[in-house]
C-alpha cells in the first residue's frame, strides 16, 4: 500500500500543496486531476522527494518511500525532458537498468533482454537506434513508458502522459497500464484528460492545492466538486 499522510509543500510562504492524504492499493490506477496550478505535479514530486516538503509522511509497505526509491519509476512531463540531448532510444531505456548494473559496467544479458522486451511491448524495438529527438511525441512517450517497464518498479508515476500523443500510443498505454494493474503494481497518473482516461482509473484525486474529493469517478465528478475545484473555469471543461 502507498500511504500519503498530511503532505504539504510551501514555496517562500506560498502554499502549493496543503494537507494531502490518501491511500492506494496494489493493482490500482489512481488518476490525479484538477485545474492548472492546482499542485498536481508538485504533489507527485513531493511524494518522490524531488521537492522539499513542509510536513507529511509518505510510506510504501509501511516504510518510508525515500528508503525504497528503487521500487519507483517516474515519467515526467515531456516539457521537462531535453529532447535535443544526443541519446538513442535503446540507451534511454537501458538507463532504467543502471541501478542493477552500475554506472560503469556493461549491461548484463538479462538487462539487455528486459530492455528489448520493453521496447517490443510498446512497438519501438525497430527504432532502437534512432535518436530520441527524431521521434514523434507519441513515440517519445512510448520510449519513456518502455523505460518505466524496464525498471520493473512496483510504483509507477506518470505526469501528463497523454499530452501530444496519437491514438496508437494512447491505446498501447492503456493496454500496458491494464497489464501493470494485473501484476499488482500501483499507478499514479496526473492528467488533464477528463474523458477516456478517467474511466480507466480505480480511484480519482480531485486536487486544488488540497484534495477536494477522492473516490470513484461517480463519487468525484459531481457538479459541486467540479465547481469547488475549477471555479469560474468550470464552463471550459468538456465533460
Amino acid at each position: 500500500m502507498l500511504e500519503v499522510e498530511h503532505l504539504a509543500v510551501n514555496y517562500r510562504g506560498v502554499t502549493a500543496v496543503e494537507d494531502v492524504s490518501f491511500r492506494s492499493l496494489p493493482g490500482q490506477m489512481v488518476g490525479v486531476i484538477g485545474p492548472n496550478g492546482a499542485g498536481k505535479s508538485t504533489m507527485v514530486k513531493a511524494i518522490l522527494g524531488l521537492v522539499p516538503i513542509s510536513s507529511g509522511v509518505v510510506k510504501f509497505r509501511d516504510r518510508s518511500l525515500k528508503q525504497q526509491l528503487n521500487s519507483v519509476a517516474y515519467v515526467p512531463q515531456r516539457s521537462q525532458i531535453d529532447w535535443d540531448y544526443p541519446i538513442t532510444v535503446w540507451n534511454v531505456v537501458m538507463m532504467a537498468r543502471t541501478v542493477h548494473t552500475g554506472w560503469f559496467r556493461e549491461p548484463s544479458k538479462p538487462s539487455q533482454e528486459i530492455v528489448k522486451e520493453a521496447l517490443a511491448r510498446v512497438g519501438m524495438l525497430e527504432l532502437r537506434s534512432r535518436q530520441i529527438g527524431e521521434l514523434s511525441g507519441g513515440q517519445q512517450q512510448r520510449v519513456f513508458l518502455a523505460r518505466a517497464l524496464a525498471q520493473q518498479a512496483e510504483l509507477l508515476f506518470f505526469d501528463e502522459p497523454f499530452v501530444g500523443i496519437d491514438q496508437k500510443t494512447e491505446a498501447i498505454m492503456f493496454d500496458v497500464f491494464a497489464e501493470l494493474k494485473l501484476q499488482g503494481k500501483i499507478l499514479l497518473v496526473v492528467t488533464h484528460d477528463l474523458g477516456t482516461a478517467l474511466t480507466k482509473c480505480d480511484q480519482l484525486l480531485l486536487l486544488n492545492k488540497q484534495i477536494i474529493a477522492t473516490g470513484s469517478l461517480k463519487e468525484v465528478m459531481t457538479a459541486d466538486n467540479i465547481q469547488r475545484a475549477y471555479g469560474d473555469s468550470v464552463l471550459l471543461l468538456n465533460r
